[in-house]
């Protein structure tokens, strides 16, 4: 397993969070759903780089009083629908 996707593991098991746990995004009135998880092997299949700034950024996440790991894990989410969605369309 990647090392960089075992700690992002390590530290969502270690906050009590089930990495099956999905959270729901409304989108033009059609729900999707993501897995903690999903995003997590979405990130780690980027380069090492942008996987090293994830890390970081999920790192900084657990110890922010004001965002924390859910809204993290919310806009991390966001980015990658916005992404998938994006490149349906031609510009």
């Amino acid at each position: 397993m990647n090392p960089n996707k075992k700690e992002c593991l390590d530290i969502v098991n270690s906050k009590g969070i089930n990495p099956a746990s999905k959270i729901d995004f409304d989108v033009n009135g059609e729900t999707h759903s993501l897995s903690i998880e999903y995003i997590i092997d979405t990130y780690m299949s980027a380069s090492e780089e942008s996987q090293l700034v994830f890390l970081t950024a999920l790192q900084k996440a657990t110890s922010a009083q004001e965002m924390g790991i859910d809204k993290f894990f919310e806009g991390m989410g966001q980015l990658l629908l916005m992404s998938h969605l994006s490149s349906k369309f031609e510009v």
